[in-house]
């Protein structure tokens, strides 16, 4: 029974090492620039060490992590660079320029399937595909403004116009968040409906503004990339704005 028990242990802690040695160690300022910008999202562990509270946890959550980079930065030189001044866990994503800190010396309990779910929901990129998690990180973000690609997976064109959205994505970080709904998922059918639409009526483009809880839909026709730029730049510009004012505005002709 105690020798079970002591090659339990030797086996997690291979197994832990095993992770540990995986994972990029960022040796200073430019190294850890370098990494941040080498992808949407990347996840950065500022740890002093591998006994440091969560260390494990982290090692764990980070080495399951299917297509985000994980890193850590255990040269505290570094650290003030990037305005750390305790052990934290950061994201980092492109989509609206955002930096998402788990400051350790704060969280009073931490496991790996905490900290998988904070990948999860922080996970925003060029193009989020939307569901119960995903919609949690799209909501806190401090982009209000979300265009939205309504599309049934499987679809002939659904590939084409995704990698459309991807393409556009970069140049509205910051201004837009770009996401995908997929109308052949049931549980997206309150959002489809939220435009009034039906999953044989798409594909589709809107826009959704979260302060103003206001929406757009791109008019039927061609979804194109010239579309989709005058569609953003015309939100961007307060022309849909305009329009859905004058909109509500009473006529001021008068019937007799």
């Amino acid at each position: 029974m105690l020798f079970t028990l002591l090659l339990a242990l030797v086996i997690v802690s291979v197994t832990t090492e095993e992770k540990d040695s995986a994972l990029p160690r960022l040796g200073d300022v430019s190294a850890t620039e370098s990494f941040i910008d080498s992808s949407e999202v990347v996840v950065v562990g500022f740890f002093e060490g591998g006994d440091s509270f969560g260390y494990k946890e982290f090692v764990t959550a980070a080495s399951e992590l299917n297509d985000v980079p994980a890193a850590l930065c255990h040269e505290k030189e570094a650290w003030p660079h990037f305005n750390i001044t305790s052990d934290t866990i950061s994201i980092f994503r492109k989509a609206d320029l955002h930096r998402e800190d788990l400051l350790l010396s704060k969280a009073q309990a931490l496991d790996v399937d905490g900290l998988t779910r904070f990948f999860s929901i922080n996970e925003l990129r060029y193009v989020t595909e939307y569901n119960q998690v995903t919609a949690v990180g799209l909501f806190k973000s401090k982009v209000k403004t979300h265009l939205l690609l309504l599309a049934n997976r499987g679809s002939r064109d659904f590939d084409d116009l995704k990698d459309k959205m991807v393409a556009l994505a970069p140049a509205y970080s910051g201004k837009f968040l770009f996401v995908l709904v997929d109308g052949t998922v049931k549980s997206n059918a309150h959002s489809l409906g939220y435009f009034g639409l039906k999953p044989n009526q798409l594909p589709r483009v809107a826009i959704y503004n979260q302060d103003l809880d206001r929406s757009w839909l791109l008019p039927p026709g061609e979804i194109t990339p010239e579309r989709l730029r005058e569609f953003c730049d015309s939100f961007l510009q307060g022309e849909l704005q305009k329009q859905t004012e004058e909109e509500k505005k009473p006529n001021s002709k008068t019937e007799l």
